[in-house]
């Protein structure tokens, strides 16, 4: 660990000392996440901004609000946890985001884009009716900032005439863009520590002699008519915003005086500042995207210590690619996630036909109904997780009219070390719910390109395709494509599973029949709408049931499937129903959870054994 030596006090430490902190910090970002694994770019463009904001602010009172949190990690290393970076995102370690249970430095959880102005918007009306007194800072990068969330934050944050910061960290995205000599003339004057001074003492004394005030708000509005002449019009000025900025967000002085200077002003304060993503790490300066969530690779070249493998995010992009050879209705869309989820081939192939829209995940659901209603077919890429905040539209937009709309839904069930709020544990409950969907689950890259292809060509009305992160396991074959299918023949016990997990089921049955029980393994291809009929009538043989899925408990397979059998009058002498539980997963390795939660082969054979003993 290279920040082995106790940090010194940021509220104490020269510009010169800060800068020298910010080198060694970067150097322990690369080194701790090369073996760790994390969002390694987003960290590094935010050392010396985090550096500043904990020079100016204290997190254990005031509010420090992360958009999306993945940008945490210096904030974590200056929170006291330096010491724990080595364990981070591992089972029992500190998470890669914040996480309120891990620090109160930690004022938020934050693992999805565009919440953190709303969030903070919430924090200081609470703290002005309850009659505190600290300040609340929104951190937000300009990615988040495609999110319709961000806008409506932002939006009442300027009305509201509360006392808080929004940060708007700029690695890409040109905000309000000066343009020319006579604008970058005058935003670099205004940002000098003179005129901030000068600004901060006029108001001041214009509050205190008479008809000051009527004074300063009409030498305002003439400023604000000359420097509209001049300058583009800011969008956050005309919402409410006291606007500071653009301001080079890797100069650790400037940004520590500007945030004292924010830090006084009445009411919303927007600070923009400008960042390169990467910074100080050539392989990640030259290659954001890929570095921006990497696993362990090497700190001389940058490249990954294993070599990537064929995984279900590929495969279904590649399938992808030749439905839209054969249809040009074919189509695809991204928010924001273009490389993870495997269509980097197909915007290249087909860039006509190809939409990123940004962190805008109920625009693209909309969007895609619109599409889809004037007779185009198209596939919506998108994380489990973040599917969920397209509910309303699910409903309201695609189900309402029977729309074909594909969605093809990615890190389904655990993910892994992005823990609980990136695990694609919702899914299988909410989609379910929704009129007309069908929701395939391939447990194989066979079993995926032929349901990819049916639900594009084939179906109608929406239909979703779940299936993990990572590769297929040992069960490569193919079982149709909808319904359910036996895989093995028994006579004690009927265990049903749907996706990857098949492989832990049929691994259990095999330890079962080591020990004289002969288990039939049912695998489900489609949970939306629920055949029951395949499962009815292997329990009406074994008279057990019991099944394993990685969804949360509530609304779970099991349940209907339980309830499915009582309507057929159906009642297994014992039913045994595996799941992720109630409570929210931690961050850890799949197969750590997995085994954490009861549904690795060696604990769904040991609830085997109980379901046999009992029945």
């Amino acid at each position: 660990m290279i920040l082995s030596e106790e940090l010194p006090d940021l509220k104490n430490i020269s510009d010169g000392e800060a800068e020298a902190l910010c080198q060694r910090l970067r150097a322990s970002l690369i080194e701790t996440v090369s073996r760790t694994g994390g969002h390694l770019a987003s960290n590094l463009g935010a050392v010396e901004l985090t550096v500043a904001i904990h020079r100016v602010f204290d997190t254990g009172r005031d509010r420090l609000v992360f958009d999306v949190g993945h940008q945490c990690y210096t904030h974590k290393i200056l929170t006291g946890r330096a010491d724990q970076m080595d364990t981070l995102r591992t089972l029992g370690g500190i998470a890669g985001f914040p996480k309120p249970a891990e620090s109160v430095c930690d004022a938020f959880l934050a693992g999805h884009a565009s919440t953190s102005v709303s969030a903070a918007v919430g924090m200081a009306r609470a703290r002005t009716l309850l009659g505190e007194d600290y300040h609340v800072l929104a951190l937000i990068g300009d990615g988040a900032l495609t999110g319709g969330l961000a806008y409506e934050g932002l939006s009442d944050a300027g009305n509201s005439g509360e006392k808080l910061i929004v940060i708007l960290n700029d690695n890409g995205m040109s905000i309000t863009a000066n343009v020319g000599g006579v604008a970058n003339y005058l935003a670099h004057q205004r940002l000098k520590p003179q005129y901030l001074r000068f600004k901060k003492g006029y108001r001041k004394v214009m509050e205190t002699i008479p008809g000051g005030r009527h004074i300063y708000r009409v030498t305002h509005e003439i400023k604000k008519a000359v420097k509209e002449v001049l300058l583009p019009c800011s969008m956050f000025e005309d919402m409410g915003f006291t606007y500071l900025g653009p301001v080079d967000g890797h100069d650790v002085g400037g940004l520590t005086r500007l945030l004292r200077y924010a830090r006084d002003i009445e009411g919303p304060v927007l600070l923009h500042v400008r960042t390169v993503k990467g910074k100080g790490y050539p392989p990640a300066e030259q290659n954001p995207d890929r570095f921006h969530g990497v696993g362990h690779f090497c700190v001389q070249t940058g490249e990954p210590v294993e070599p990537a493998k064929t995984n279900f995010s590929a495969v279904f992009g590649e399938t992808l690619c030749a439905l839209a050879e054969r249809d040009r209705r074919v189509c695809a869309i991204t928010a924001a996630m273009q490389s993870g989820t495997g269509l980097d081939q197909f915007a290249a192939r087909f860039p006509e036909r190809f939409f990123d829209v940004g962190i805008t995940e109920e625009h693209a659901v909309t969007m895609a109904a619109g599409m889809a209603k004037q007779g185009m077919v198209p596939v919506f890429a998108v994380y489990s997780s973040f599917l969920q905040r397209s509910y309303d539209m699910l409903l309201h937009d695609v189900a309402l009219q029977h729309l074909h709309v594909v969605f093809a839904v990615d890190r389904a069930g655990l993910v892994g070390e992005d823990g609980e709020t990136h695990h694609g544990v919702f899914d299988a409950a909410f989609l379910d719910t929704v009129p007309g969907m069908t929701v395939l689950c391939p447990s194989s890259f066979a079993e995926l390109r032929e349901m990819i292809s049916y639900a594009v060509l084939e179906c109608s009305g929406p239909v979703a395709v779940r299936y993990p992160r990572g590769g297929e396991g040992v069960y490569q074959g193919s079982a149709g494509i909808t319904g359910s299918r036996v895989l093995r023949e028994g006579r004690d016990l009927t265990m049903v599973g749907y996706g990857t997990l098949i492989n832990q089921i049929v691994d259990a049955a095999h330890l079962l029949e080591e020990k004289h029980i002969r288990p039939e393994v049912v695998k489900l291809n489609s949970i939306t709408p629920l055949d029951c009929n395949t499962v009815a009538a292997s329990v009406q043989k074994t008279g057990r049931l019991l099944v394993a899925e990685d969804v949360m408990a509530y609304h779970s397979v099991g349940q209907r499937l339980a309830a499915g059998l009582v309507q057929q009058g159906v009642c297994p002498k014992a039913i045994r129903l595996c799941s992720l539980g109630e409570v929210p997963i931690p961050h850890g390795t799949v197969s750590q959870l997995l085994a954490r939660c009861g549904l690795d082969a060696k604990s769904i054979f040991e609830q085997g054994l109980e379901v046999c003993a009992h029945g």
